[in-house]
């Protein structure tokens, strides 16, 4: 066999050469300075554009990655609960001013006309607060169903999920 002759080249750099030509970064391993990893997060603005445009494809019930689920977090976040409770309060204190009112104008009637108009203001305020008794029976019952609703929604997610998973082949 003959043989054939390679000739090998090898470049050498001083040191001021080397760190001219050769990148030493760690650019190759994906590392990001703080200022590209800043411009890579996703701005307010393009969270909600982007929400927006997936709003149909999220679904609706389920323990996470749903409308339900942005919901109860945000409502935590924002103290919706303490919200509700507190308009609560004020509308049957608005409901107890006004039966006062009521019966202070139909008071002021019977004094002015010297005539008894056979109202019974008692009993009306006994109506305003059986009615508040209902509401608020009313609400916590909603509220306990729409907590059981929420949870059968999310076992059910869970189960699917699971069986999803699944390849469906079984030993005989």
């Amino acid at each position: 066999m003959g043989r054939n002759k390679i000739d090998l080249k090898k470049d050498v750099f001083s040191k001021s050469q080397y760190t001219k030509t050769i990148d030493t970064k760690f650019n190759e391993l994906g590392v990001k300075t703080v200022s590209e990893q800043l411009q890579d997060e996703t701005s307010i603005e393009e969270f909600f554009q982007l929400y927006n445009s997936l709003f149909y494809e999220i679904p609706s019930e389920g323990s996470t990655n749903s409308h339900r689920y942005l919901v109860e977090q945000s409502g935590e976040y924002i103290s919706f609960d303490e919200t509700l409770e507190e308009i609560d309060a004020l509308r049957q204190e608005i409901a107890i001013l006004r039966t006062d009112l009521l019966a202070q104008q139909i008071k002021n009637i019977e004094m002015e006309t010297g005539q008894s108009l056979g109202i019974n203001t008692d009993a009306l305020k006994d109506q305003m607060s059986g009615l508040g008794s209902s509401i608020e029976a009313n609400q916590a019952s909603l509220s306990d169903a729409q907590s059981k609703s929420a949870n059968a929604t999310a076992e059910a997610t869970r189960i699917k999920e699971e069986v999803d998973k699944s390849t469906g082949v079984g030993y005989f």
